[in-house]
């Protein structure tokens, strides 16, 4: 078939519609029939767009016996008698939840529709009620046990997270419903949960304690998401036309999509994955962009880090997390990691076995900039719009050696600050710097630490090295002492480039550089 005539399933989340109107699909099938085969009640986090929804309708497909719709997949050698049972599919994810009525209005719809095919009993005046007496009848009726999915369970719950009141009304509510699916356990032959967050209080983690959670099992790590294999099989023609219109080699196009949208590890010795609908808008409109950051705003993990007052510096870098601090959200707790790991920002890159730790990071530049870009008008002056100005004049200027011109734009920056985030702490001013560096890595080599170990950063041009120590309580004159008995100009001796030292000092009643000292 001619590549162009390809059907990209962009957006398209009903596996019939996929497998009927002949769109590219990336073979699952054979982790379905493993989870339908091996187990009953499951639940699974992954971030927004990476499949869950195509993935129970997936699961639905199977459950109501569609075997047309997997010929030629790998499910179709697996399965024997494609059994048929009634499927029950909630899907949270389309309604806007900002009342307490939303919630429950939602769920009526649901069950309305289900009662018109199932029955109603007389006393089923609640929700939950309604819910398990609509499994019992199904099972009743139909002689086989019920298959329930439910897709993004928690999406009302993030919503409301910024809002205690709402946020618990809807707890309260889903705590009930989610409480059925232990209480009708005998009638259910599949249950099926996915959402972006693993709410800790939620009942249906601590009531429905059977549920198997295969958020991080090996077995499951590519479950969604599109691996490299994957990637190269499926998506031959495209990676060759997409070539073609940027002047590059098939392997020069898989290295710029790894760079991009790889890195995903939901288990620290699992395959990793690629964002797919990130690959599946790069083939469609052949360039490299941030797809999936463009498709929602995470403000609510903005106001996390701020109520927090996290260290934004040891986020950026990588952090250290045991899986009890990152797997389960708790909403009274002082830490915003879990919900930044499970909504995609973060991912898994190494795990220590002997103390049980977790290294987490950005996955790929897409998330790694995006996030940073996002954060920016947060913490400085910088709109969106003028983030490129800024950013593109700052890395010019070292490029050029024009280390003054830089310095005094840094300078008129910090001058720019509103009054309002002027009465900051000194963190948030270092937090200031790291970001203004941190973007500027997107067009140059630049590194920003952290720790009192190295520089305060580095920058490399194609002429340059550039090593930075900004002191916010000291001269500029310890800061350029601190660089050399630090050793900090060791890494960098035999490079051929000229390596310029630049001590500044930071005034805390100015809120500014106050001066600067150069040494080439």
């Amino acid at each position: 078939m001619d590549n162009l005539m390809r059907k990209l399933p962009i957006g398209i989340q009903t596996f019939e519609d996929i497998r009927r109107k002949n769109y590219l699909y990336v073979d699952k099938t054979a982790l379905v029939w493993r989870m339908a085969n091996l187990g009953k009640p499951y639940f699974l986090s992954r971030p927004r767009r990476f499949g869950k929804s195509l993935l129970l309708s997936t699961f639905k497909a199977y459950f109501e016996g569609k075997k047309e719709l997997f010929e030629g997949l790998a499910i179709e050698k697996m399965e024997t008698e494609w059994n048929e049972y009634p499927v029950l599919h909630l899907d949270l994810n389309a309604e806007k939840y900002d009342k307490p009525e939303k919630l429950k209005e939602i769920l009526s719809s649901h069950l309305t529709q289900w009662e018109i095919q199932y029955g109603k009993g007389m006393d089923e005046n609640t929700l939950s009620r309604r819910f398990e007496g609509i499994i019992r009848r199904a099972y009743e009726q139909t002689g086989s046990q019920v298959a329930v999915l439910i897709d993004e369970y928690d999406k009302p719950l993030l919503q409301a997270i910024s809002q205690p009141k709402l946020l618990d009304d809807y707890r309260q509510t889903l705590k009930a419903f989610y409480g059925v699916l232990k209480s009708a356990d005998p009638y259910l032959h599949f249950v099926f949960l996915t959402g972006v967050t693993k709410f800790a209080q939620v009942s249906v983690f601590s009531d429905l304690n059977q549920l198997n959670d295969i958020s991080l099992d090996y077995s499951y790590a590519t479950l969604c998401g599109i691996t490299r294999e994957e990637l190269a099989a499926t998506f031959e023609p495209e990676i060759a036309t997409f070539g073609q219109r940027n002047q590059q080699s098939p392997e020069e196009v898989v290295a710029a999509m790894e760079r991009n949208y790889d890195g995903y590890h939901f288990h620290p010795n699992g395959e990793g994955v690629f964002n797919p609908f990130s690959v599946l808008n790069a083939f469609s409109k052949l360039e490299i962009s941030n797809y999936w950051f463009q498709t929602g705003t995470p403000t609510f993990l903005v106001e996390l880090l701020q109520k927090s007052e996290y260290d934004l510096r040891t986020l950026l870098d990588g952090i250290e997390a045991p899986a009890s601090s990152f797997t389960e959200y708790r909403m009274n707790a002082n830490n915003p990691i879990p919900l930044i790991y499970q909504s995609g920002y973060l991912t898994i890159k190494d795990y220590d076995k002997e103390f049980q730790n977790y290294l987490l990071a950005f996955p790929n530049d897409e998330v790694r900039y995006g996030f940073i870009n996002f954060l920016v008008p947060y913490y400085t002056p910088m709109k969106n719009n003028d983030q490129g100005f800024y950013i593109g004049k700052f890395v010019q200027e070292l490029r050029s050696g024009d280390y003054e011109s830089f310095l005094t734009r840094l300078e008129a920056f910090f001058a720019d600050i509103p009054y309002e985030l002027n009465d900051r702490t000194e963190r948030h001013y270092q937090v200031i710097f790291y970001l203004v560096f941190k973007l500027m890595g997107q067009f140059t080599e630049a590194e920003v630490r952290s720790t009192r170990g190295r520089a305060d950063a580095v920058v490399k041009t194609p002429k340059y090295i550039y090593v930075f120590e900004f002191k916010l309580k000291g001269t500029a004159e310890e800061a350029l002492k601190q660089i050399d008995e630090k050793g900090y100009l060791i890494p960098y001796q035999s490079d051929q480039r000229e390596v310029i030292k630049i001590g500044v000092e930071f005034s805390p009643e100015s809120r500014n550089l106050s001066r600067w000292l150069v040494e080439r």
